[in-house]
Formats: structure tokens, sequence, C-alpha cells
């Protein structure tokens, strides 16, 4: 007799228990697996989301609020600043490189970005310039990132008219009770789409600096303003002298970048950290099926293991057919749970970046796996002690009295 068949016939004679077994142990894989997926996405965006922009300079507010506008295009703005802060930037020693951007319009959702050229060759280098078409020269141009092109199946030589504030319908979230503005005026050509970066730029249509002051002309006589400046320092100790310097113009911040999303990291981890709690509750019960799919099976496996001492089967064989059950059971709940973490990432990965503009890599094993799998298992076999112990300690001669 194999001991496969045994544990097979034990499961599927109780198919029952052993399914609601089975599914407290996947879905809690899902969900850990899912788990580590988006604390994975949101360890890559921290590193890769601002790239060599180690200071960001805008409008007085939260540093997080305007690293986070700035380079993932969530929230709103601080504010913003005069462009002749822009012209002292670049007058200083310290600074290798700075680009100013302007925000204020979308397109059918996603962010209109005014900004300067020279950022996408510093940021992404000359190997990553253009997938189709040319980068923007004029006013009324625009290159749209890869997620917007596909999304909304925009090409080369397309037009489109934008429409006042930073998602559509953001005015009637703010209670005003008007229509969102739009300026059919003012048209945009698609001249070039950039190649996938897999950072929020992929979901934002850039255009010159300009557009803004362009789209927004019923104030002429308004002084040049411009949303944030994004600045590369010649070394860390250039950018704390640029921070200390320009921390001190009046309405002006300048941040740490790796500070600020640091800052956001931390309170996402303390969110994770709640969700983590519920998960080893999950973990827990997960244990407790299998305790309790074994101890109901105790009695009416008693008669079968007491058999299997008579007829001389090795203790080694005993013992693998009583705890044996609880990790096939616990196998096949990792197996369908972590399936369906990574379909569950896959699933839901367009609208994780589309809000937020992180990227979760649902085909990437993620390193805890293999310790939920061995933790998972551990527990199993911990949880199978208990009923193989109470099973083999019963005399076998005393079940066949009566």
């Amino acid at each position: 007799m194999k001991v496969i068949s045994l544990l097979w016939s034990h499961i599927w004679h109780r198919k029952t228990l052993s399914l609601l077994t089975i599914s407290s142990v996947a879905i809690t894989a899902a969900l850990v697996v899912f788990l580590l997926l988006c604390s994975q996405g949101v360890e890559q965006g921290a590193e890769k989301g601002y790239g060599p922009f180690e200071v960001t300079i805008g409008a007085k507010g939260s540093a997080s609020q305007l690293a986070l506008n700035t380079y993932y295009r969530i929230g709103a703005p601080t504010g913003n600043i005069p462009i002749t802060v822009l012209e002292d930037v670049r007058k200083n020693e310290f600074v290798e490189s700075a680009y100013a951007m302007t925000t204020g319009d979308n397109y059918n959702g996603f962010p209109i970005v005014g900004m300067e050229p020279g950022y996408f060759l510093t940021r992404y280098g000359a190997g990553k310039q253009m997938a189709q078409g040319k980068l923007y020269g004029t006013l009324g141009e625009t290159i749209v990132g890869s997620y917007v092109a596909s999304s909304l199946g925009l090409h080369v030589g397309d037009t489109f008219a934008g429409a006042h504030g930073l998602i559509q319908g953001l005015e009637e979230a703010e209670g005003d009770g008007e229509d969102e503005e739009h300026h059919p005026a003012f048209i945009y050509t698609v001249v070039g789409i950039l190649p996938p970066f897999h950072t929020s730029d992929d979901r934002a249509v850039f255009t010159t600096l300009d557009y803004a002051w362009a789209v927004h002309e019923s104030q002429p006589n308004t002084a040049k303003e411009i949303t944030a400046i994004v600045v590369k320092p010649k070394s860390l100790l250039g950018a704390q002298s640029i921070k200390t310097v320009f921390a001190q113009y009046n309405n002006v911040q300048a941040v740490y970048t790796s500070k600020a999303i640091a800052d956001v990291v931390n309170v996402v981890d303390q969110g994770t950290q709640a969700v983590k709690f519920v998960t080893m509750i999950c973990i827990l019960l997960a244990a407790g099926s299998i305790l309790l799919s074994l101890t109901a099976a105790v009695h009416e496996r008693k008669r079968d293991v007491a058999l299997l001492r008579l007829i001389g089967k090795s203790k080694y064989f005993i013992w693998l057919s009583l705890i044996g059950e609880g990790v096939i059971l616990t196998l096949f709940g990792l197996v369908l749970g972590i399936a369906a973490g990574h379909i569950g990432g896959y699933v839901s990965r367009d609208v994780v970046f589309a809000s937020t503009g992180l990227q979760i890599q649902a085909g990437a094993i993620v390193p805890g796996e293999s310790i939920l799998v061995i933790v998972t298992l551990v527990i199993a076999i911990v949880a199978s002690i208990g009923p193989a112990i109470q099973a083999y300690r019963v005399d076998p001669l005393q079940l066949f009295r009566s």
C-alpha cells in the first residue's frame, strides 16, 4: 500500500472538510503574495521614482505632497513659484542641471505636464528617447507616455483638447458645482510616443513649459510661474548647499527628494504593518483549520492506524500517513494561493498603476514567497503532530475488542 494512495483516499473521503482547509490556506497565501507584490512595487517606485533629481524646489507646503505631485503625478501641487527662481537655480555653482515643470490640466484623466525637454535625456539617458516620432519643440506639440498611448489609442499625428484640473471632475470633487472647464480652442498635436519607462512618466502627457501660460492667458499681466523645479546636483554636498540657499526664498521650499519619498514610504509601511497583522491572523486561522480537519479525522482513523500497526507497517510509514495529509492539503492551498495572488496582481496592475504610478510586477517571484512556503509548511507540520500523536498512542488491540 503506497502512502500517497492512502493519503489521497483519506482526503477524498472527507472532501468537503479538505476543500475548506485548502481554501483557507489558499486565501491566506493569496493575500500574502498580493501584499508582497504591492510592497515590492512601493520599494521599486521609491528607488527609481525620481531619477537623479536629489533636490526638488516648489511652493511652500508639504514636502511629501511636492514630491508626490512632481514625480508620481499624485495629488495637487503645493502651489506655484516665480520663474525667476529657475534662473537663480541654474546660476548656482552646485547645480549640474535643473528643469522647470508646470501642471494644471489633464486629458481624459491623465495629467498634462509642461516639462523642459532636457529632463528626459538627464533622467533616462540617450538610449531611451522616443519609441515613435520626435520630441516636442513648439507650443501645442505633445509627447505621451506609453501607458497613455495604449490606454487611449493615441498615435503620432492625433490631436486633442485638454481640460482644466489635474483630473477630470476635479472642480466637482472640490464642490464648486461648475462643469469641468475645457480648452477647446487650444489643440494639442501628438508628435511622439515615449517608450515604457516603468515610472509614472508612462501615464502622463508632456508638452512645452509655456503651455500653461498660453492656455490660461485670461490674466496676461500676471508674472509667469512654474509648479516645481527638479534639480540634479553635482554632488551630495552640493545638494545640501542648494537646499539651504533656496529654502530661504520667500514662499519657496527646497527639499531632499529621497527624504520626502522616504517619509511617504514610512507612512505606507505603517499601513502595511496593520495589513500584516491581519495576515498573521489569517495564517493562524489557516493553521487552526488544518488542526481541526486532522483532529476530526483522528477518531475515524484510529482503526486504520491500529490495523497498519498490527500488519507490521513501519513507524515511518504510519507517521507519514498521519502528518502527510496536513502537508498535502497545505501544499494544494499554497499552490492555488500563490497562483491566485499573482493573477490578482496581474488583473489589478493597470488600476494600481493608473491611480498611484506604482508598477506591480505580477510575473516576478517575490523574495518573501519562499519564506511564506517554508513558514506555512512548518505550521502545517506542527498542527498535524498533535492529532498524529493522539492517533498513534491508541492501543491497537483495544480498538478490536469491542
